[in-house]
């Protein structure tokens, strides 16, 4: 509100003047990560953006004490790669990750028992240092057949140790 000149006030009161901000300079998009498409790119090492996918982080721990694992396996490997392959999933449905994902990602690759055991020879080498490499996970995720993700756990528990090869993309195995 303005203040007329003639009504005395201190000047500790006064209205100082407004502080002018410049106009912004010319701006583009030219940093690496920004997006120039609308659409999220594709590819390889890519994955697939969703909603609160490190909560699968925190669920993934909640089966660490129930992992079978072989000789020479990890904990910490089986469950980042179990843990891509469920963010993938849980993306794939438009949501964030569930308990659900990370039994499915589990069951899938046989780490909750009952796996065949050529499973457990072709995961070996998958898993091998995944939860140090950021590469071996996306492969782990991306090994998974799209077709296989709209499965739930109990339909892949059922029929793992018959057509576990079906699920997953053999090439990259």
């Amino acid at each position: 509100m303005t203040q007329p000149s003639f009504v005395p006030i201190p000047e500790v009161d006064q209205v100082r003047p407004a502080y002018r901000l410049r106009l912004p300079g010319h701006w583009s998009q030219s940093r690496p990560g920004e997006l120039l498409d609308p659409l999220q790119p594709t590819g390889s090492l890519l994955g697939k953006p969703g909603p609160d996918q490190g909560f699968a982080l925190k669920l993934a721990r909640r089966f660490e004490d129930h992992l079978e694992l072989e000789p020479g396996e990890s904990a910490e490997d089986a469950i980042a790669g179990c843990t891509a392959c469920a963010m993938r999933r849980a993306a794939f449905f438009g949501r964030a990750p569930a308990v659900y994902d990370l039994r499915f990602a589990f069951t899938l690759w046989g780490f909750l028992g009952g796996a065949p055991a050529d499973l457990i020879e072709a995961r070996g080498a998958l898993f091998r240092s995944a939860g140090h490499h950021y590469d071996a996970q996306r492969a782990i995720a991306d090994s998974v057949a799209e077709a296989a993700l709209r499965l739930t756990p109990e339909a892949v528990a059922g029929r793992l140790d018959e057509w576990w090869q079906l699920l997953n993309i053999r090439k990259s195995l």
